[in-house]
């Protein structure tokens, strides 16, 4: 890394925008114009630690116990996914939220029939 001597005249008060970023003056003319970022640009580390949980083992099993909540909970889950992507952290808790629970009752009544089948049969 590169360093500049404080006592330089040469040296800039700030830092220059990224290449290729227009500056604070310049606006884009269409929103294609916008430079689109992605999400992995845009985590921090401090962000990682608010990721809502998936719960992929319980969904995996909930499909396997009791397809139909199985399924809901597999939709759950990558809405799960998708918000932490986006760091929308209030929808993710939420979605993360649907899928345990649908997780729970899915296999719940999935070991349910289970034993009433063998019991019964």
């Amino acid at each position: 890394m590169i360093s500049i001597p404080k006592d330089d005249p040469a040296a800039p008060d700030a830092f220059p925008a990224a290449p290729g970023a227009p500056s604070a003056l310049e606006t884009p003319a269409s929103p294609s114009e916008v430079p689109k970022e992605t999400s992995a640009s845009l985590q921090m580390p401090e962000g990682l630690e608010f990721y809502a949980p998936n719960y992929i083992c319980l969904t995996v099993f909930a499909v396997i116990f009791f397809p139909p909540l199985g399924l809901a909970a597999v939709y759950f889950s990558s809405k799960t996914t998708e918000a932490n992507q986006n760091q929308d952290w209030e929808q993710a808790y939420i979605n993360s939220g649907w899928t345990g629970w649908l997780d729970v009752f899915a296999i719940l009544i999935g070991l349910a029939i289970i034993y009433v089948y063998t019991l019964y049969m």
